[in-house]
Protein backbone atom coordinates (compact mmCIF):
# COMPACT_ATOMS: atom_id res chain seq x y z
CA UNK A 1 0.00 0.00 0.00
CA UNK A 2 1.75 3.28 -0.93
CA UNK A 3 -2.14 5.49 -1.19
CA UNK A 4 -1.19 7.86 1.61
CA UNK A 5 1.95 9.31 3.12
CA UNK A 6 2.89 11.26 6.02
CA UNK A 7 4.08 14.77 5.62
CA UNK A 8 4.24 16.73 8.50
CA UNK A 9 4.64 15.76 12.40
CA UNK A 10 4.95 18.02 15.25
CA UNK A 11 5.71 17.22 18.95
CA UNK A 12 6.01 19.42 22.40
CA UNK A 13 8.65 18.73 24.57
CA UNK A 14 7.55 15.81 27.08
CA UNK A 15 7.40 17.01 30.88
CA UNK A 16 6.79 15.97 34.34
CA UNK A 17 4.38 18.98 34.50
CA UNK A 18 3.66 21.45 32.18
CA UNK A 19 1.95 24.04 34.49
CA UNK A 20 2.27 26.73 32.45
CA UNK A 21 -0.10 24.94 29.19
CA UNK A 22 -3.45 23.87 29.38
CA UNK A 23 -4.65 21.11 26.80
CA UNK A 24 -5.23 23.82 23.60
CA UNK A 25 -1.70 25.08 24.78
CA UNK A 26 -0.10 22.05 23.93
CA UNK A 27 -2.45 21.27 20.87
CA UNK A 28 -1.58 24.54 19.43
CA UNK A 29 1.73 23.98 19.67
CA UNK A 30 2.53 20.58 18.00
CA UNK A 31 0.22 21.80 15.06
CA UNK A 32 2.01 24.63 13.98
CA UNK A 33 5.25 22.62 14.63
CA UNK A 34 3.77 19.76 11.89
CA UNK A 35 2.55 22.64 9.73
CA UNK A 36 5.66 24.14 9.50
CA UNK A 37 7.47 20.45 9.23
CA UNK A 38 5.09 19.92 6.24
CA UNK A 39 5.89 23.80 4.52
CA UNK A 40 1.74 24.03 4.72
CA UNK A 41 -1.40 25.92 6.35
CA UNK A 42 -3.90 25.17 7.82
CA UNK A 43 -6.26 26.22 4.96
CA UNK A 44 -4.05 22.65 3.36
CA UNK A 45 -5.78 20.42 6.12
CA UNK A 46 -9.00 19.19 4.62
CA UNK A 47 -10.13 17.82 7.73
CA UNK A 48 -8.77 17.36 11.86
CA UNK A 49 -9.35 14.26 14.07
CA UNK A 50 -8.40 14.62 17.67
CA UNK A 51 -7.14 11.96 20.00
CA UNK A 52 -8.22 12.56 24.17
CA UNK A 53 -9.85 10.41 26.57
CA UNK A 54 -12.49 12.31 28.76
CA UNK A 55 -11.08 10.21 32.27
CA UNK A 56 -7.60 11.66 31.74
CA UNK A 57 -8.64 15.10 30.80
CA UNK A 58 -11.47 14.91 33.40
CA UNK A 59 -14.20 16.27 31.60
CA UNK A 60 -16.94 14.83 28.90
CA UNK A 61 -16.62 15.17 25.36
CA UNK A 62 -12.69 16.09 25.82
CA UNK A 63 -12.07 16.86 22.14
CA UNK A 64 -13.99 19.96 22.76
CA UNK A 65 -11.31 21.48 24.50
CA UNK A 66 -8.71 21.32 21.22
CA UNK A 67 -11.22 22.02 18.40
CA UNK A 68 -9.97 25.25 17.91
CA UNK A 69 -6.74 24.58 19.13
CA UNK A 70 -6.65 21.91 15.99
CA UNK A 71 -7.94 24.51 13.31
CA UNK A 72 -11.37 22.54 13.06
CA UNK A 73 -13.11 25.84 12.53
CA UNK A 74 -14.80 25.50 9.32
CA UNK A 75 -14.12 21.98 8.69
CA UNK A 76 -15.29 18.79 9.09
CA UNK A 77 -13.78 17.52 12.81
CA UNK A 78 -13.78 13.76 14.06
CA UNK A 79 -12.75 12.48 17.22
CA UNK A 80 -11.30 9.22 18.77
CA UNK A 81 -10.99 8.32 22.12
CA UNK A 82 -7.69 6.36 22.87
CA UNK A 83 -3.91 6.01 21.64
CA UNK A 84 -2.87 8.41 18.93
CA UNK A 85 -2.18 5.37 16.79
CA UNK A 86 -5.92 4.76 16.37
CA UNK A 87 -6.60 8.27 15.92
CA UNK A 88 -4.07 8.07 12.93
CA UNK A 89 -5.24 5.11 11.62
CA UNK A 90 -9.06 6.84 11.29
CA UNK A 91 -7.41 9.27 9.98
CA UNK A 92 -5.88 7.31 7.21
CA UNK A 93 -9.49 5.61 6.58
CA UNK A 94 -10.73 9.32 5.84
CA UNK A 95 -8.12 9.91 3.01
CA UNK A 96 -8.07 6.14 1.49
CA UNK A 97 -11.84 7.05 1.57
CA UNK A 98 -11.51 9.57 -0.97
CA UNK A 99 -13.42 11.82 0.96
CA UNK A 100 -10.39 13.85 1.52
CA UNK A 101 -7.08 14.43 0.56
CA UNK A 102 -5.26 15.35 3.86
CA UNK A 103 -5.56 14.50 7.49
CA UNK A 104 -4.42 16.84 10.50
CA UNK A 105 -4.26 14.49 13.59
CA UNK A 106 -3.66 15.26 17.24
CA UNK A 107 -3.33 13.70 20.49
CA UNK A 108 -2.67 15.05 23.99
CA UNK A 109 -2.64 14.05 27.43
CA UNK A 110 -1.84 15.47 30.94
CA UNK A 111 -0.56 13.28 33.26
CA UNK A 112 -0.09 15.90 35.78
CA UNK A 113 -3.52 16.67 36.22
CA UNK A 114 -4.78 13.19 36.32
CA UNK A 115 -4.52 10.01 39.62
CA UNK A 116 -3.21 7.48 37.38
CA UNK A 117 -4.39 4.98 39.58
CA UNK A 118 -7.91 6.10 39.99
CA UNK A 119 -8.46 6.11 36.10
CA UNK A 120 -6.85 2.73 35.04
CA UNK A 121 -8.79 1.62 38.25
CA UNK A 122 -12.24 2.54 36.29
CA UNK A 123 -11.22 0.17 32.89
CA UNK A 124 -11.50 -2.94 34.97
CA UNK A 125 -14.70 -4.98 35.44
CA UNK A 126 -16.98 -3.04 37.73
CA UNK A 127 -18.54 -6.13 39.72
CA UNK A 128 -15.17 -8.29 40.74
CA UNK A 129 -12.65 -6.82 40.00
CA UNK A 130 -12.33 -2.92 40.24
CA UNK A 131 -13.33 -2.98 44.11
CA UNK A 132 -10.12 -4.85 44.87
CA UNK A 133 -8.11 -2.01 43.97
CA UNK A 134 -6.56 -3.49 40.79
CA UNK A 135 -4.79 -1.04 38.16
CA UNK A 136 -2.85 -0.83 35.39
CA UNK A 137 0.75 -1.41 37.45
CA UNK A 138 -0.71 -4.00 39.40
CA UNK A 139 -2.40 -5.47 36.50
CA UNK A 140 1.05 -5.36 34.00
CA UNK A 141 3.35 -6.75 37.31
CA UNK A 142 0.86 -9.93 36.68
CA UNK A 143 1.72 -9.85 32.87
CA UNK A 144 5.33 -8.80 33.65
CA UNK A 145 5.59 -12.43 35.84
CA UNK A 146 3.41 -14.45 33.60
CA UNK A 147 5.76 -13.46 30.47
CA UNK A 148 9.30 -13.87 32.55
CA UNK A 149 8.13 -17.30 34.08
CA UNK A 150 7.14 -18.67 30.41
CA UNK A 151 9.86 -17.03 28.45
CA UNK A 152 12.59 -17.29 31.08
CA UNK A 153 13.58 -13.54 31.03
CA UNK A 154 15.50 -12.07 34.13
CA UNK A 155 15.08 -9.07 36.18
CA UNK A 156 18.78 -8.08 34.60
CA UNK A 157 17.14 -8.24 31.24
CA UNK A 158 14.46 -6.00 32.01
CA UNK A 159 16.90 -3.51 33.63
CA UNK A 160 18.95 -3.59 30.65
CA UNK A 161 15.80 -2.08 28.84
CA UNK A 162 15.12 0.92 31.25
CA UNK A 163 19.63 1.21 31.07
CA UNK A 164 19.17 1.14 27.16
CA UNK A 165 16.27 3.64 26.33
CA UNK A 166 17.28 5.95 29.27
CA UNK A 167 20.91 5.93 27.79
CA UNK A 168 18.88 6.62 24.23
CA UNK A 169 16.89 9.73 25.38
CA UNK A 170 20.08 11.60 26.03
CA UNK A 171 20.19 12.33 22.74
CA UNK A 172 16.42 13.15 22.37
CA UNK A 173 15.84 17.22 23.41
CA UNK A 174 11.92 16.43 23.74
CA UNK A 175 12.42 13.38 25.91
CA UNK A 176 11.67 13.73 30.08
CA UNK A 177 14.26 11.25 31.81
CA UNK A 178 17.28 10.96 29.28
CA UNK A 179 19.64 8.97 32.00
CA UNK A 180 22.91 7.32 32.61
CA UNK A 181 21.57 4.22 34.58
CA UNK A 182 23.29 0.97 35.11
CA UNK A 183 21.00 -2.71 35.76
CA UNK A 184 21.99 -2.45 39.71
CA UNK A 185 20.64 1.04 40.13
CA UNK A 186 17.51 0.09 38.00
CA UNK A 187 17.19 -2.78 40.62
CA UNK A 188 17.93 -1.29 43.58
CA UNK A 189 15.43 1.71 42.80
CA UNK A 190 12.12 0.97 44.57
CA UNK A 191 9.89 -2.05 44.32
CA UNK A 192 6.48 -0.42 43.05
CA UNK A 193 4.50 -3.74 42.21
CA UNK A 194 6.73 -7.15 41.74
CA UNK A 195 8.38 -7.40 39.61
CA UNK A 196 8.55 -4.23 38.66
CA UNK A 197 10.71 -1.44 40.10
CA UNK A 198 10.54 2.33 39.45
CA UNK A 199 12.92 2.21 36.51
CA UNK A 200 10.81 -0.67 35.07
CA UNK A 201 7.86 2.17 35.08
CA UNK A 202 7.49 4.63 32.79
CA UNK A 203 6.96 8.24 34.16
CA UNK A 204 3.96 10.70 34.79
CA UNK A 205 4.03 13.36 31.81
CA UNK A 206 2.33 15.59 29.70
CA UNK A 207 2.72 15.95 26.23
CA UNK A 208 1.09 16.63 22.60
CA UNK A 209 1.83 15.05 18.79
CA UNK A 210 0.26 16.37 15.62
CA UNK A 211 0.82 14.32 12.40
CA UNK A 212 -0.45 15.26 9.05
CA UNK A 213 -1.43 12.21 6.54
CA UNK A 214 -1.69 13.06 2.29
CA UNK A 215 -2.84 11.53 -0.01
CA UNK A 216 -0.69 10.36 -2.93
CA UNK A 217 -1.84 13.17 -5.35
CA UNK A 218 -0.96 15.65 -2.34
CA UNK A 219 2.03 14.87 -1.17
CA UNK A 220 3.84 17.13 -3.60
CA UNK A 221 2.84 19.64 -2.06
CA UNK A 222 4.90 18.97 1.21
CA UNK A 223 7.80 20.73 2.01
CA UNK A 224 10.12 17.06 3.04
CA UNK A 225 9.78 13.73 0.96
CA UNK A 226 6.54 11.58 1.98
CA UNK A 227 7.00 9.01 4.46
CA UNK A 228 4.35 6.40 2.90
CA UNK A 229 2.28 4.17 4.73
CA UNK A 230 2.77 0.49 3.70
CA UNK A 231 0.76 -0.94 6.26
CA UNK A 232 -1.77 -0.10 9.34
CA UNK A 233 -3.77 -2.88 11.36
CA UNK A 234 -4.99 -3.48 14.52
CA UNK A 235 -6.71 -6.00 16.60
CA UNK A 236 -8.35 -6.09 19.89
CA UNK A 237 -8.00 -9.32 22.52
CA UNK A 238 -11.00 -10.20 24.93
CA UNK A 239 -11.26 -7.76 27.88
CA UNK A 240 -11.07 -9.90 31.11
CA UNK A 241 -7.61 -11.01 31.53
CA UNK A 242 -8.72 -14.29 32.77
CA UNK A 243 -10.19 -14.93 29.38
CA UNK A 244 -6.35 -14.24 28.31
CA UNK A 245 -2.91 -16.03 28.23
CA UNK A 246 -1.49 -12.67 29.53
CA UNK A 247 2.22 -14.21 28.62
CA UNK A 248 1.45 -13.51 25.31
CA UNK A 249 0.03 -10.74 22.81
CA UNK A 250 -2.07 -12.13 20.62
CA UNK A 251 -3.61 -9.61 19.29
CA UNK A 252 -0.56 -7.75 18.93
CA UNK A 253 0.74 -10.72 16.69
CA UNK A 254 -2.65 -10.71 14.79
CA UNK A 255 -2.30 -6.73 14.00
CA UNK A 256 1.51 -7.01 13.12
CA UNK A 257 0.84 -9.82 10.44
CA UNK A 258 -1.96 -7.67 8.92
CA UNK A 259 0.61 -4.75 8.47
CA UNK A 260 3.52 -6.59 7.65
CA UNK A 261 1.46 -8.56 5.00
CA UNK A 262 0.06 -5.61 3.53
CA UNK A 263 3.50 -4.08 3.55
CA UNK A 264 4.61 -7.32 1.74
CA UNK A 265 7.03 -8.04 4.92
CA UNK A 266 8.09 -11.60 5.00
CA UNK A 267 10.50 -11.27 7.23
CA UNK A 268 9.53 -8.84 9.59
CA UNK A 269 13.23 -9.83 12.15
CA UNK A 270 15.55 -8.51 8.97
CA UNK A 271 13.21 -6.19 6.64
CA UNK A 272 12.44 -3.56 9.40
CA UNK A 273 15.54 -1.36 10.12
CA UNK A 274 14.11 0.58 13.12
CA UNK A 275 11.26 0.19 15.61
CA UNK A 276 9.29 2.50 18.37
CA UNK A 277 7.54 0.11 20.84
CA UNK A 278 5.08 1.09 23.31
CA UNK A 279 7.65 0.14 26.26
CA UNK A 280 5.16 1.90 29.19
CA UNK A 281 6.72 -1.23 31.48
CA UNK A 282 10.70 -2.65 30.76
CA UNK A 283 9.38 -6.14 30.07
CA UNK A 284 6.88 -4.70 27.45
CA UNK A 285 9.48 -3.82 25.08
CA UNK A 286 10.64 -7.53 25.19
CA UNK A 287 7.33 -9.01 24.68
CA UNK A 288 5.94 -7.23 22.00
CA UNK A 289 9.20 -7.50 19.60
CA UNK A 290 8.46 -11.28 19.80
CA UNK A 291 5.20 -10.89 19.21
CA UNK A 292 5.37 -9.20 16.43
CA UNK A 293 7.85 -11.40 14.87
CA UNK A 294 10.83 -9.08 15.09
CA UNK A 295 12.63 -11.97 17.03
CA UNK A 296 12.41 -15.49 17.51
CA UNK A 297 10.00 -16.17 20.78
CA UNK A 298 11.94 -16.08 24.09
CA UNK A 299 14.80 -14.49 22.73
CA UNK A 300 14.31 -10.84 23.29
CA UNK A 301 16.20 -10.43 26.53
CA UNK A 302 19.10 -12.26 24.91
CA UNK A 303 19.38 -10.54 21.88
CA UNK A 304 19.35 -7.22 23.77
CA UNK A 305 22.37 -8.53 25.74
CA UNK A 306 23.96 -8.83 22.60
CA UNK A 307 23.47 -5.17 21.48
CA UNK A 308 21.27 -5.85 18.65
CA UNK A 309 18.49 -3.30 19.79
CA UNK A 310 20.97 -0.72 20.40
CA UNK A 311 20.98 2.35 18.26
CA UNK A 312 24.07 1.13 16.32
CA UNK A 313 22.66 -2.21 16.58
CA UNK A 314 20.87 -4.27 13.33
CA UNK A 315 17.65 -3.79 15.04
CA UNK A 316 17.44 -0.51 17.10
CA UNK A 317 14.40 -0.50 19.55
CA UNK A 318 13.37 2.91 20.56
CA UNK A 319 16.25 4.86 19.57
CA UNK A 320 13.88 8.06 20.80
CA UNK A 321 14.21 6.20 24.40
CA UNK A 322 10.51 5.53 24.23
CA UNK A 323 8.14 5.74 26.66
CA UNK A 324 10.44 4.88 29.70
CA UNK A 325 11.92 8.38 29.30
CA UNK A 326 8.39 10.52 28.97
CA UNK A 327 4.94 8.72 28.74
CA UNK A 328 2.21 11.28 27.91
CA UNK A 329 -0.59 8.51 27.99
CA UNK A 330 -2.66 9.27 24.76
CA UNK A 331 0.16 11.15 22.30
CA UNK A 332 2.41 7.83 23.16
CA UNK A 333 1.62 5.71 20.08
CA UNK A 334 1.60 9.06 17.41
CA UNK A 335 4.80 9.85 19.01
CA UNK A 336 6.21 6.72 18.34
CA UNK A 337 5.08 7.07 14.47
CA UNK A 338 6.16 10.20 14.77
CA UNK A 339 9.84 9.20 15.67
CA UNK A 340 10.19 6.76 13.00
CA UNK A 341 9.11 9.33 10.71
CA UNK A 342 12.14 10.76 12.13
CA UNK A 343 14.61 7.87 11.46
CA UNK A 344 13.48 7.84 8.27
CA UNK A 345 14.23 11.38 7.16
CA UNK A 346 17.40 11.03 8.69
CA UNK A 347 16.47 13.80 11.44
CA UNK A 348 16.89 11.81 14.60
CA UNK A 349 20.47 13.16 15.28
CA UNK A 350 22.40 11.63 18.14
CA UNK A 351 19.57 8.69 17.39
CA UNK A 352 20.19 7.94 14.34
CA UNK A 353 20.03 4.77 13.18
CA UNK A 354 21.88 3.70 10.31
CA UNK A 355 20.12 4.22 6.72
CA UNK A 356 16.87 3.25 7.71
CA UNK A 357 14.36 2.74 5.15
CA UNK A 358 11.73 0.65 6.76
CA UNK A 359 10.18 1.49 10.14
CA UNK A 360 7.23 -0.44 12.37
CA UNK A 361 5.14 1.93 15.26
CA UNK A 362 3.03 0.49 17.63
CA UNK A 363 0.26 1.67 19.85
CA UNK A 364 -1.95 0.34 22.55
CA UNK A 365 -5.19 0.89 24.36
CA UNK A 366 -6.45 -1.28 27.36
CA UNK A 367 -5.30 -3.46 30.11
CA UNK A 368 -2.11 -5.34 29.64
CA UNK A 369 -1.84 -4.67 25.84
CA UNK A 370 -5.95 -5.94 25.04
CA UNK A 371 -5.65 -3.88 21.76
CA UNK A 372 -2.74 -2.97 19.37
CA UNK A 373 -2.15 -0.58 16.47
CA UNK A 374 0.82 -1.43 14.16
CA UNK A 375 2.22 0.75 11.63
CA UNK A 376 4.54 -0.16 8.62
CA UNK A 377 6.16 3.06 7.42
CA UNK A 378 8.75 3.29 4.48
CA UNK A 379 10.87 5.92 3.22
CA UNK A 380 10.45 4.19 -0.11
CA UNK A 381 7.53 4.42 -2.10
Amino acid sequence: MDSAAIVGVGMTAIEKNKIRDGFADMVWEAVNLALDDAGMTIDDIDNVVTTSNDFWDGRTISCMAVSDASGAREKNVSCVEGDGTFGAFYGLTRILSGSYGTTLVTAHSKGSESVSSLITNAAFDPIYQRAIGMDMVSACAMQANAYMHRSRTTPEQLARVSVKNHGNARHNPKAQLPMAITVEEVLASEMICDPLHKLDCSPVSDGCCAMIIAAKDRVGTAAKPPVWIKGAAFCADAFHLGDRDLSRAAALTRAAKKAFDMAGITDPATQVHVAELYDAFTYQELMWLEAMGLCADNQAGHLLEAGVFDIDGTLPVNASGGLLSGHPVIAAGLIRMAEVVRQLRGEAGGAQAKDPTVGVAQGVNGLCGQSHCVWVLSAES
